[in-house]
């Protein structure tokens, strides 16, 4: 039988622009937080993976551990971001799109962390973090002029963090956790079925496919007969992380960790409402299951913190995260939808950053820090408005109030600089987008309570 020969052809093209992604928070480097700490952020999380100054150390390097009393620590990130498009659209039609620029992408979230550390004895520590390693929250409105592409993109992960620290001598200490990870994605976008429609017809009506009428389409014009899409998925999966401490003397510490990465193959529903039947009747946009295969990232960092005397101290930390594994994302429908495939073509980058601590007092130590981090997407056609990211440099000052013996907050405030990303993406069936994203630019307050028990 040919039906599903021809149609495997017509409706791959149909079906390239419903997509399903872990998609980046706004303006981050990829979709991945590093906003684990609030006491670090304070040093734009320089040194990170050497200072082990709480027992947030069980996200950055779990040997760190070695360094603590028995320990609870509780955080969170306000992040505010923005992002506003700027620029030209066109339908799948090649027609421009009508509607406006979206209003300011940018939301506002809450990003928490949770760690608790204690030793057990024989050099021997236990530990266990939670917290959201990878996010998004993105949303433009409902009739702007490139909803074919992307409305609403979220994402949120839980990562829980069973970890062990010994300490091996004086100068040396290893670590190791297991990570239990949750992610939850939904994506919306509109559907030209207008623009779609005639060729699709006429297509199956010249290859003989039963009931191909191109009167169906009668009186449907591009942006004329909108359909929305969304679709929704989750998934557990494991990974783990390993690290070393080693103190060549008193006042420098150099530490070494790794992350693995973590393959999510999301499962989940795809869900359309108003649909024409020229599509639903083949079984295509209709309610299906589907699923997705995401690696996220493997990552390794190499800090060291050294105290320059009683009152300062200096870090420094170089991390490598390895996005190249995110060169597609292949989306699979239970119907008789054929896969989605989205180029992507991700790079491996970089984050550098510098801090400094000054401790005025034995309550009060102050924080400063900068980081130059770099944005895995390639270029401006591989830039869609679910991540319209680009490099970014932080700037950073933190303080650490010692209330109590048993009692301390840590506060900080982060901005992150960002040139104005351009975009210029599309698929045959999404339409184009054209242009830039002005006051692209985000803002962190941390704080952090931290309780010896």
């Amino acid at each position: 039988m040919r039906i599903p020969q021809v149609g495997f052809s017509t409706f791959q093209i149909l079906s390239a622009g419903i997509m399903i992604a872990s998609a980046a928070n706004t303006m981050a480097s990829g979709f991945a937080l590093i906003e684990q700490g609030a006491s670090q952020q304070g040093n734009a999380y320089a040194g990170a993976a050497a200072s082990a100054n709480d027992a947030s150390t069980i996200y950055f390097n779990p040997a760190g551990m070695t360094r603590l009393p028995r320990q609870l620590v509780a955080g969170a990130h306000w992040v505010s971001t923005s992002a506003k498009f700027n620029g030209t659209a066109t339908d799948p039609a090649g027609l421009p799109a009508s509607g406006g620029n979206g209003g300011d992408a940018g939301e506002t979230g809450i990003i928490p962390n949770l760690y608790f550390s204690a030793p057990l004895g024989s050099g021997i520590f236990f530990g266990v973090g939670i917290n959201a390693p990878f996010g998004l929250s993105t949303e433009y409105n409902d009739d702007w002029k490139g909803r074919y592409q992307a409305i609403e993109s979220e994402l949120k992960t839980i990562n829980i963090n069973p970890s062990l620290a010994y300490k091996v001598n004086n100068q040396l200490s290893v670590g190791a956790g297991f990570n239990m990870q949750y992610i939850d994605v939904k994506l919306t976008q509109a559907i030209d079925q207008g623009s779609l429609c005639v060729p699709t017809q006429q297509q199956l009506q010249a290859a003989g496919f039963p009931g191909a009428d191109p009167a169906l389409c009668a009186g449907l014009t591009p942006q004329g007969s909108d359909a929305s899409a969304k679709v929704e998925g989750d998934n557990w999966a494991g990974g783990y992380n390993v690290g070393l401490l080693y103190e060549p003397v008193p006042s420098t510490r150099i530490g070494l960790s790794y992350r693995s990465k973590i393959q999510q193959n999301l499962t989940g529903k795809a869900r359309f409402r108003n649909t024409i039947p020229q599509f639903s009747s083949f079984n295509i946009f209709v309610k299906t299951d589907v699923s997705a295969d995401v690696d996220l990232p493997q990552t390794a960092s190499l800090s060291v913190y050294h105290d320059l005397n009683s009152r300062w101290s200096v870090m420094g930390d170089a991390t490598w995260t390895g996005w190249d594994n995110f060169d597609e994302l292949r989306i699979e429908y239970d119907s008789f939808q054929p896969d989605t495939v989205i180029n992507e073509n991700w790079n491996d980058v970089w984050r550098f950053s510098l801090g400094v601590d000054y401790r005025y007092s034995s309550s009060w130590t102050f924080r400063a820090g900068t980081a130059y981090d770099e944005s895995p997407i390639p270029d401006a056609r591989h830039r869609t408005p679910r991540i319209p990211g680009d490099d970014r440099i932080w700037t950073s000052l933190g303080f650490g109030y010692q209330a109590t013996e048993s009692l301390g907050i840590d506060v900080a405030y982060t901005h992150l600089f960002i040139d104005d990303p351009k975009i210029n993406s599309g698929e045959p069936t999404t339409g184009s987008l054209n242009g830039r994203y002005d006051d692209a630019d985000t803002d962190i307050i941390s704080a952090q309570l931290v309780w010896k028990i």
